[in-house]
């Protein structure tokens, strides 16, 4: 089922959030953009989810028509149907530029379709990305959890597309709101702190982001952040945060 998150005139964001079945999968978000004519769909999954995600895209864009393939980092769950898109779409895949010769690895031959022209690789600052006169921004998070990633905020619904971050093991997809956000954090907790490189790492994002006009932060994993009190709650969670690298021990054990 589709949620709508964002729709304002010509622009619209939906989040497909229950493809992944049963034992099949970790569950997974995936986003779509539209601007007008123009549309992006964000870390569209691996191979398990092209059938299901395509069709989903497909009642709102035809799939020859989609812009951009937006991927916060390399992992098959982001990005390893990556062959399958660039044979049924014309979109461009967007992706660090530390990514750009490892997610071929996933389009067999290059099948005719790919090649340097089908992939935006972006530089460790990010950019913007073109969505006809709205422009996505792509957001420096690397080391959360990997060493090129990135974030994707959209100015016009005010949503941070965060990948990995705020991730939660949890079937819901209502928005935790300021009243559940303690709540929350144990669904959170344990995921970012053997995911998450480091306190540094959480430390320069959120400096990032603190000033940033926020109005709900959505991870490629379980619920939203809704609303700006909880933004702010998980912003100060976040950059407070023992992880990774602050936590491994001599034995290899994490605490």
């Amino acid at each position: 089922m589709a949620t709508e998150l964002f729709h304002s005139g010509q622009h619209r964001c939906i989040a497909f959030n229950d493809l992944v079945h049963g034992e099949d999968g970790v569950q997974a978000n995936q986003f779509l953009i539209l601007h007008g004519q123009h549309s992006a769909l964000i870390d569209p999954g691996g191979a398990l989810l092209f059938t299901p995600v395509s069709m989903a895209v497909g009642r709102y864009v035809p799939l020859k028509e989609l812009s951009w393939i937006l991927a916060s980092h390399q992992d098959p769950d982001v990005i390893g149907s990556a062959d399958r898109w660039l044979m049924y779409t014309n979109a461009t895949i967007v992706c660090s530029r530390l990514w750009g010769r490892f997610v071929p690895h996933s389009v067999p031959h290059e099948l005719g379709v790919g090649g340097p022209g089908r992939y935006l690789l972006l530089p460790d600052r990010g950019g913007a990305i073109a969505l006809g006169d709205c422009e996505i921004q792509a957001l420096p998070a690397h080391f959360l959890h990997s060493v090129g990633n990135f974030q994707f905020y959209d100015p016009v619904s005010r949503i941070l597309f965060s990948g990995d971050l705020g991730a939660s093991m949890v079937e819901r997809f209502d928005p935790v709101q300021e009243a559940d956000f303690d709540a929350h954090i144990p669904r959170m907790l344990g995921f970012h702190r053997r995911y998450m490189a480091g306190n540094r790492a959480c430390r320069v994002w959120a400096d990032r982001v603190a000033d940033m006009d926020i109005d709900m932060i959505v991870p490629q994993h379980g619920r939203p952040i809704g609303g700006k009190a909880a933004v702010r709650r998980f912003i100060d969670w976040v950059r407070e945060l023992q992880c990774g690298m602050d936590l491994m021990a001599a034995s290899g054990d994490f605490g």
